[in-house]
């Protein structure tokens, strides 16, 4: 049998989601709490590895288990042996045509920055300071020149390990809620550090320190050494990932369940 899993977490406490010797993982938590629960061991595949201090609002994994126990057993046994850091929000029947990441069609991420001159309390971990006054209008201008299909080279990770560059970004919004700056990013796909080092361009020119169009310059670059900062990854939301409908995952409505 295979079961598709929604799992909400709050990623400070973690060094990323992959399974890590040595390391605290939000992939150990759970396969440890689902290995208790089948009383044999679970191994998990997930929509999209997330880096540390990087949150989910709902990521989607799947694993394979011969032992047979009900969704709901699934969903609250694991919750009552996992850490209040993490949540499995649904688990749901699949057959085996489903692969977590391979059956995606769209990724969505939101990027919460918390903007105001002293910094956040209570909020620490969960949003990213920026002190500066930024101007959404200005940041939704140099947004709109990275959507649609493009060689993203300049806006991912040195490290990245993707084979191609190229993704297709179908929408990036800014919107501001009082000291909160939303960015929502819905797209085919990310590449390593895709969000943050796009967060980090549009920020500079929310600030002022650059212009709209200097968002299209970093794209036609294609060198990772010639772009913007890379921006902290504690406003860094993994918000939702979309599959076809005949899988019928019991998936969040709304990808603002978080702020």
């Amino acid at each position: 049998m295979r079961i598709a899993l929604g799992i909400e977490y709050d990623g400070s406490p973690y060094s990323g989601w992959q399974l890590q010797v040595g390391t605290d993982t939000v992939q150990g938590r759970v396969e440890e709490a689902l290995s208790r629960v089948a009383a044999a061991p679970v191994r998990l595949i997930c929509a999209g590895r997330t880096d540390a201090g990087v949150h989910a609002i709902e990521q989607v994994a799947h694993f394979d288990t011969t032992v047979q126990r009900p969704m709901r057993a699934w969903m609250l046994g694991a919750n009552a042996n996992l850490p209040k850091t993490v949540s499995v929000l649904w688990a749901h029947p699949v057959n085996d045509r489903f692969h977590a990441r391979f059956s995606a069609q769209q990724r969505s991420y939101r990027y919460v920055i918390f903007n105001r001159a002293v910094r956040p309390t209570f909020l620490a971990r969960r949003v990213t300071w920026e002190f500066r006054a930024l101007d959404i209008a200005r940041m939704q201008a140099g947004a709109c020149h990275l959507i649609g299909t493009h060689d993203f080279s300049s806006y991912r990770a040195l490290a990245c390990q993707a084979k191609s560059p190229v993704r297709t970004l179908h929408r990036v919004s800014v919107t501001r809620r009082d000291e909160l700056v939303l960015l929502d990013l819905e797209a085919d796909g990310f590449l390593h550090h895709m969000v943050r080092n796009i967060a980090g361009v549009l920020m500079s020119i929310g600030a002022g320190r650059r212009p709209p169009q200097w968002a299209a310059e970093v794209l036609e670059l294609r060198d990772r050494a010639l772009g913007g900062v890379t921006a902290a990854p504690d406003g860094l939301y993994l918000a939702r990932i979309a599959y076809p409908v005949e899988y019928g995952l019991p998936q969040l409505s709304r990808t603002s369940a978080v702020w």
